[in-house]
């Protein structure tokens, strides 16, 4: 029975370690599975957040990406949709007429890096535009560059024809182009510009910093040329130009109250829009920079400094009945009247002679001086950069004392003429010249050249000029003109050219009360059958005034007037032409 009992005991002994073995395996099966389902979830856990970053970080660099193309696309459109800020302002003329503008352009170019078919491309463009060379252009776009200019400033109808052509690495570059819807009328005033857009010659080059800053400027630069009044004198000059075959001209129309200049023109001219297409020649401002012997334009200061001076008087004369001999030079007259001679026969008849005389008592001094003072011997201030100073003698002898009397010997640009032959009509001060209009509004009075008495006594003197003297064919009836002509051979090779001369008029109107004056140079002028074979100022320079004043007085309104009284100098030469004065003239 105790064996039994041993047995019952050891089976159920075993029966309990069998059963808490098998709980404790269970109890390690289980937590197995636990510390396997933490590694699981902490797995999944860092995958799950490493592949968030990931994404979160690509998407960073998507949407940034992104942001910036819609940037740069935003400043594109902003760029082509936006003007180029202008690089000039504007030139108008005293009435706004718009001379000189910008205008936006497109310009085409190449990327030879984009160019499939250099040559294909290059025939294609050149058959497009005739001014491009294929060849040329096929070399340029086999290189390694990746720019190459084809052609700039584009017309609207070239842009299309270019954008026609649907070439890939053909683009466009939006560009500015000076342009002057005048052309060559105004060529020497308002000058040029190069391709960067900077001035270089006329006006252009002197106002250039205050063209470049559109922002201050204030509105466009009004000049004080008239564009009415510059048309006709440039159509003038070359109506006379082309009769009498000359090789150059000049024409100036000054107002006398204000120093400002109305028209400027020289022949030949250029086109401002291709200036380096043109001819030295053509570019050469005449009446500024070229320096001439003006001739007998220059005796209206012998004379004027002759009455102003006290020397004589209008009731003096002089002998003029044989030429002057000065060692191996003759001074004669072109007309000899071979008598003596009143101071205003020897104005009217142009006599060498009697103004060589004169000329003598005033003296080398008080003529240097004279000349000074009426600006004939510096730089004409004005607003051009091309400008040119007077040439005279360094050592200024007797000879030249009698020489310069007549206007040989001394060489002044046309300009120093028109302002020192205003000086002597608008009564006796020298005046600034300006080519802005109201450019002078803020200054004052000049200096006295001559009194207001010679001031009247010379604007009659050259009243009989044009009745009874040389400057016949320039009297406008009805408007009083005034002036004085000359003729000028020119110098060459240490002496002078007989067959190469200038022929000049200066004049004033209306002479009573000046408002105007007007220069016209003709240079190396051949008379033909209407001149008789003449060449002169009197029958070249003088009927071209007389052409633009019958034009431009009744546009300003100037009312002819027919019924004014002859003054005491002008009856008398009318009722004793052939005589000495009998009575003295005061006025």
């Amino acid at each position: 029975m105790v064996s039994e009992g041993y047995a019952a005991q050891e089976r159920g002994s075993i029966i309990q370690r069998e059963s808490s073995g098998k709980k404790l395996i269970e109890q390690s099966r289980i937590r197995l599975l636990c510390i396997t389902a933490f590694f699981l979830l902490s797995f999944l856990a860092i995958s799950y957040r490493l592949i968030e970053v990931t994404v979160l970080h690509h998407s960073e660099e998507s949407r940034q990406a992104i942001s910036a193309m819609h940037t740069d696309e935003q400043i594109a459109a902003q760029e082509l949709s936006t003007p180029l800020p202008l690089m000039r302002g504007d030139i108008v003329d005293r009435n706004g007429l718009v001379l000189a503008t910008t205008l936006s352009t497109e310009s085409l170019f190449a990327n030879p890096q984009d160019i499939a078919d250099p040559d294909t491309t290059a025939r294609k463009v050149a058959a497009t535009f005739p001014d491009v060379n294929a060849r040329e252009l096929a070399r340029k776009l086999k290189s390694d560059a990746s720019f190459v200019w084809i052609k700039r400033n584009l017309t609207p109808a070239e842009q299309h024809a270019a954008n026609n052509l649907g070439i890939p690495g053909l683009y466009f570059q939006p560009e500015q182009k000076r342009v002057y819807p005048y052309g060559n009328l105004l060529s020497h005033v308002i000058g040029f510009v190069g391709l960067d857009h900077k001035g270089l010659a006329g006006i252009e080059r002197y106002f250039d910093g205050k063209l470049r800053d559109t922002k201050e400027a204030g509105g466009p630069l009004a000049l004080s040329i008239d564009l009415r009044v510059q048309n006709m004198v440039r159509e003038e000059l070359k109506q006379g130009m082309d009769s009498f075959g000359a090789i150059g001209a000049t024409g100036i129309v000054l107002d006398v109250r204000s120093g400002e200049i109305l028209a400027l023109a020289n022949l030949p001219d250029f086109d401002p829009h291709h200036p380096g297409s043109a001819p030295d020649a053509a570019r050469f401002n005449r009446a500024s920079l070229g320096t001439y012997e003006m001739g007998s334009t220059f005796k209206t200061f012998t004379t004027a400094m002759t009455l102003d001076y006290g020397i004589a008087n209008l009731n003096d004369s002089y002998d003029a009945t044989h030429p002057i001999r000065y060692s191996n030079f003759t001074i004669s007259d072109a007309h000899p009247q071979n008598r003596w001679l009143t101071i205003p026969e020897i104005y009217a008849y142009s006599s060498n002679i009697g103004t060589v005389r004169m000329a003598m008592d005033i003296g080398t001094e008080r003529q240097k001086a004279f000349l000074r003072k009426a600006g004939l011997m510096d730089a004409v201030p004005i607003e051009l950069p091309e400008l040119s100073s007077s040439h005279y003698p360094s050592d200024w002898r007797e000879l030249n004392t009698m020489t310069i009397a007549y206007g040989h010997g001394m060489s002044v640009t046309p300009l120093h003429l028109v302002r020192a032959f205003t000086s002597i009509v608008n009564g006796g001060t020298l005046e600034p010249l300006t080519l802005v209009k109201d450019g002078n509004a803020a200054k004052g009075q000049g200096p006295r050249v001559v009194s207001e008495r010679t001031s009247r006594q010379m604007r009659r003197l050259m009243r009989m000029v044009v009745e009874h003297g040389t400057a016949k064919k320039a009297d406008v009836p009805g408007y009083r003109v005034g002036g004085k002509t000359g003729t000028a051979e020119k110098a060459e090779g240490g002496g002078y050219n007989h067959n190469a001369k200038l022929a000049l008029f200066i004049s004033t109107f209306p002479v009573d009360d000046p408002r105007y004056v007007i220069l016209v140079m003709i240079d190396e002028p051949k008379g033909n059958k209407s001149t008789y074979g003449f060449a002169t100022g009197g029958w070249i320079a003088a009927p071209i005034v007389g052409n633009i004043i019958n034009r431009m007085a009744p546009m300003f309104g100037i009312r002819p007037v027919f019924d004014i009284p002859e003054d005491a100098v002008n009856q008398y030469w009318v009722n004793n032409a052939n005589q000495k004065f009998l009575h003295a003239v005061s006025y």
